[in-house]
């Protein structure tokens, strides 16, 4: 064969190259809605880790991109309205507060029925996902709402209680209006005369200010970004417990669309935040509590005896939790004990026995 010839080959080669159409990078769009602010916690951490990392994965095949488009604070849903607002598609995606749906998601109030266990978000954060996975209820719970489940999220390292008046011991707290957002006002049914007043985290402070309420009940994070030592500078602290408040989720109808290499990674990634903001959540909570104190407040730590007298006066509402979904035809009763039978592995006592009847 001739220069010329392999060159008239090589020439043509190339230009049949060329001539056929490059594959294309599909672009996915992405609704994502939480009705809290950008400055929540867990919000910050989908803007800052999930959504880049999710981009990152994606990237390394290259088929496909996401075209995100953020929506919090209100913007199209409110705290308590992404359960619906993802239901009906108004998001494809969302950060839900499962605390303000205990009737709809009863199966993810697991931890939030069971106080005085583990003041550790990873810990507690990993447990409840582990439950997801091992047990159908809380699937079916966000299948009857048209969602696909992707991971819980737990955002706070323990309940505290902060108040506008002066308390050092949990006697103090008899007789007052406490703020709660959903199942830790089940809480305040060991105190005497105590009352829940229902409430969001953006609302506590007004609430306080206002004498609505004489405490709420939230964690230093929360306390120290809302500024909460004006209004509440004292603050009992009773380790009340991580409690699972955060789950994302999918559309149903979005999701089914979805490609699978998208959805792998948006499930591995969701794993990933959720174990990402767990321990920002812990990394923040010797430094947020020192900053309450820098902002005003004084924080009172109360006695063992007086935490385990306080869960000893509530209602084993681990147990109610339990039989509510065993009376839904869910397992209640193996995963209340599989789930402390983790916490214990990972080494945390409870105050008191939930599984005793």
């Amino acid at each position: 064969m001739t220069a010329l010839t392999r060159n008239g080959l090589l020439g043509a080669a190339l230009a049949t190259v060329m001539s056929l159409p490059a594959v294309a990078q599909e672009t996915i769009s992405a609704v994502v809605i939480d009705g809290y602010p950008a400055r929540a916690l867990w919000v910050k951490e989908f803007t800052d880790f999930f959504i880049p990392e999710v981009d990152r994965r994606l990237a390394e095949t290259g088929n496909y991109e996401m075209n995100w488009q953020e929506n919090y604070g209100g913007s199209i849903v409110k705290p308590r309205g992404v359960l619906e607002g993802v239901q009906l598609g108004l998001g494809d995606i969302g950060i839900v507060t499962t605390i303000f749906h205990s009737s709809k998601l009863p199966a993810q109030g697991i931890s939030g029925s069971t106080p005085f266990v583990a003041s550790d978000a990873r810990a507690v954060a990993k447990a409840v996902d582990e439950i997801a996975r091992e047990f159908p209820a809380m699937n079916n719970e966000f299948n009857a709402q048209n969602q696909v489940y992707l991971a819980t999220g737990v955002v706070l390292d323990t309940y505290q209680v902060f108040c506008s008046s002066e308390v050092s011991s949990v006697a103090d707290l008899e007789g007052k209006k406490i703020a709660g957002a959903g199942l830790n006002l089940r809480y305040l049914e060991g105190i005497k005369d105590a009352a829940g007043v229902r409430g969001g985290l953006t609302d506590f402070y007004n609430m306080v200010q206002t004498g609505l309420v004489d405490c709420a009940m939230l964690w230093p994070e929360a306390a120290s970004t809302f500024k909460i030592a004006e209004v509440a500078p004292y603050m009992i602290k009773a380790d009340l417990g991580a409690v699972n408040s955060k789950t994302v989720t999918v559309n149903a109808d979005y999701w089914a669309a979805l490609p699978d290499e998208v959805k792998e990674v948006l499930q591995a990634v969701a794993v990933d935040y959720r174990d990402h903001v767990a321990g920002i959540a812990m990394d923040r909570a010797e430094a947020a509590l020192n900053a309450y104190v820098e902002q005003g407040g004084t924080v009172v730590e109360i006695s063992e005896e007086d935490r385990a007298a306080w869960a000893n006066a509530m209602p084993n509402i681990a147990q109610e939790w339990a039989e509510t979904l065993n009376g839904k035809g869910e397992a209640g009763t193996e995963m209340l004990a599989a789930y402390l039978g983790k916490l214990s592995d990972a080494g945390f006592t409870p105050v008191r026995d939930w599984t005793a009847e």
